[in-house]
């Protein structure tokens, strides 16, 4: 074998050995151990994207917590367990926080579903409700002792997704400093991660076509399916509250359709279910008032929803 033939098949075998190596990294599962704070672990199969990570509102209980205590952003993200000041938030007793998953959504699996990451030895007693708009709630059951995690099967339907959590203190401890609840973190164990592109993205203004870069875009989504192959895809068509109701409703439900073309085409042979929704102006994520929240509102979620959640909906048929 020439000089240059050797050259071109060490080229190419690097090269397949590459490809297989990346490959098998996109395929590698997301899952990851934290730490619950009572020297055990809980596991996330979605690891940092299972989190709550927008506070929604937050009612201050009566007595209040310390000052610092107060930050509802300090129960968003991850659990970090620090027990001094500021680590966390207290909700106050008879508190109140409202959270909403923007890069995940909250699903049935076998077993628990949520998780609630609470600072101390002793998890003060807390009702947990959850909802897909913000407005309409489920109450799923209350944590309290030593148990931090809520299964949501008795509560819900099959195939159902929840995108908010509500965490109500019940007033089992109200003593100064720190009465109720002290929040560090909530998480989706029962996760499927959430995509959000913003209409402008993908099409003219009042328009359902796709514009000639959305393929593009929704390419990128596609190939991340294709890496880690999903059982169930959702795709939802949200819109601003300007015009009726009745044509919103319409463009909504055509530009999830829209989406759902592009993935057919791309995805055949791979058993995925694809649905689709149109919600209009019913789920804002942001202000109507304004142009940036008008702007926010006006967007295309793909849930993408795994096996695990799959099995829950066929032993409920």
């Amino acid at each position: 074998m020439q000089n240059n033939q050797k050259f071109a098949l060490i080229v190419f075998i690097s090269f397949m050995i590459s490809a297989i190596s990346v490959f098998s990294q996109k395929k590698e599962n997301k899952g990851k151990d934290y730490p619950d704070g009572r020297g055990g672990k809980i596991h996330l199969p979605l690891g940092e994207l299972s989190f709550a990570d927008e506070v929604v509102s937050f009612y201050k209980g009566n007595p209040k917590a310390k000052k610092r205590a107060q930050d509802s952003s300090l129960a968003i993200g991850t659990p970090n367990f620090d027990t001094f000041e500021g680590g966390f938030t207290t909700l106050g007793c008879g508190g109140s926080l409202t959270m909403r998953f923007v890069n995940n959504a909250l699903v049935n699996i076998p077993g628990a579903d949520l998780y609630v990451f609470e600072v101390g030895a002793f998890i003060e007693k807390t009702n947990v409700s959850i909802s897909k708009d913000g407005k309409k709630w489920v109450n799923v059951g209350n944590i309290a002792g030593g148990t931090a995690s809520i299964d949501i099967g008795d509560s819900v339907k099959p195939g159902e997704i929840f995108h908010y959590v509500r965490l109500t203190d019940l007033k089992s401890d109200c003593r100064p400093d720190w009465p109720g609840a002290d929040i560090d973190a909530v998480a989706a164990i029962g996760s499927a991660e959430q995509l959000t592109l913003k209409s402008a993205l993908l099409f003219d203004f009042n328009e359902f076509n796709l514009k000639p870069n959305a393929k593009i875009e929704l390419d990128k989504i596609i190939e991340k399916i294709k890496a880690n192959p999903t059982v169930e895809i959702v795709i939802e068509g949200h819109t601003d509250s300007i015009g009726k109701l009745e044509y919103n409703q319409k463009l909504s439900e055509n530009r999830a359709n829209a989406v759902k073309k592009q993935f057919d085409s791309q995805l055949k042979g791979l058993n995925i279910s694809i649905k689709t929704f149109g919600y209009a102006d019913k789920n804002p994520i942001a202000s109507n008032r304004t142009k940036e929240g008008q702007e926010k509102n006006r967007r295309v979620e793909i849930i993408l929803i795994p096996a695990s959640a799959k099995i829950i909906q066929k032993k409920n048929k």
